[in-house]
């Protein structure tokens, strides 16, 4: 009995406990999970109408686990796209702020990554950025990726995502679902829902419930 709309260019932010459903709405929109009634639509189309592929292109996800091949950067945060150009990937890793850590590879885009040993968290977390700027989708879910990290990485994870939400050649942000665990990562919410036990107990403007006493956000 969960129910909301999202426009284009729109951030949502979920709070919640743990088991409140944020990670659940999350999956159903990416289709991880498909719901057993009800429906997930983006724009107009359900997810299940589509491949796994149309919708992917569509539709970036980043999560507090990144999945790291054994296998060079390029093909890593290209994952596998032979189409991918060189330049557009020095762009996207420009962009995420990982340009120190690109400087101090001994084989630069050729050089051979390690899952257990090559990146730490917040590196493995801004290679995931790198993924999805390269994909450029229109709209992201994320699940708080900098939750667990150090102040300094998680700096630059919060930049990442501003970089991730701006504006680009639509002229509109990126619209975006937002999984908080930190009130800091709400500053970039348009608009917030607070789940308890899989049902929305408050939503709307984020500025409004954060001036508004008595509200679950600013309380």
């Amino acid at each position: 009995n969960v129910s909301f709309a999202l426009n284009p260019g729109e951030v949502l932010g979920l709070l919640g406990t743990t088991g409140s459903g944020k990670s659940t709405i999350a999956r159903l929109i990416a289709r991880i999970y498909d719901p057993t009634s009800g429906e997930v639509t983006i724009d107009g189309v359900s997810p299940r109408d589509v491949t796994l592929a149309q919708l992917h292109r569509r539709l970036g996800m980043v999560t507090q686990d990144v999945q790291v091949f054994s296998a060079s950067v390029r093909e890593n945060v290209r994952v596998f796209d032979p189409t991918v150009a060189d330049a557009d990937i020095m762009t996207a890793i420009a962009a995420v702020g990982l340009e120190s850590w690109f400087r101090n590879l001994p084989d630069g885009l050729d050089t051979r990554l390690r899952p257990a040993e090559s990146l730490s968290a917040g590196q493995a977390q801004l290679l995931a950025f790198t993924r999805v700027f390269l994909q450029d989708p229109g709209l992201i879910v994320m699940d708080e990726p900098s939750s667990r990290l150090d102040p300094v990485t998680e700096a630059q994870i919060e930049f990442a995502v501003d970089q991730l939400l701006k504006p680009a050649h639509r002229g509109v942000g990126r619209t975006a679902v937002i999984i908080a665990h930190k009130l800091k990562t709400l500053e970039r919410a348009d608009r917030v829902l607070v789940l308890e036990h899989g049902r929305i107990v408050e939503s709307g403007p984020r500025q409004t419930l954060a001036t508004t006493p008595d509200s679950r956000l600013a309380r």
